[in-house]
């Protein structure tokens, strides 16, 4: 069973992920976890690959729930997609952009999406 917080999460995936479909990418894979770190969205479009954060707060203190994509949380999204990519070569031959998906409200009527692009760099 999951606790609020997960379930909150994991509608903020699906969010994000119908956002980027949406935005005509393709969802290649989710939550690929590995011991240096996890990505929680992987989408390709006709040039590009994107490792997206999906972020989600139940308030805006502390800076919100882009802030909390901190330097230490950085290192280990470009651990695992470096990771990603040794694996992976027909993904590693794209240019990597890493992004920040926060979503407010993800259970209300009217979720809010705000994509931060390039949010940084590895």
């Amino acid at each position: 069973m999951l606790t609020g917080r997960q379930q909150s999460g994991r509608r903020a995936e699906e969010l994000a992920a119908e956002f980027l479909r949406a935005q005509g990418f393709e969802i290649v894979q989710r939550n690929y976890l590995r011991r240096l770190g996890e990505l929680d969205l992987i989408a390709r479009g006709a040039q590009l690959l994107i490792i997206a954060e999906v972020r989600t707060r139940s308030s805006a203190a502390y800076g919100g729930a882009a802030a909390s994509v901190d330097r230490r949380k950085q290192q280990r999204i470009t651990r695992a997609a470096s990771q990603l990519l040794q694996q992976r070569a027909d993904l590693a031959r794209l240019p990597v952009r890493f992004d920040v998906i926060v979503v407010r409200d993800p259970h209300g009527a009217a979720p809010r999406i705000e994509w931060i692009r390039h949010a940084f760099e590895a």
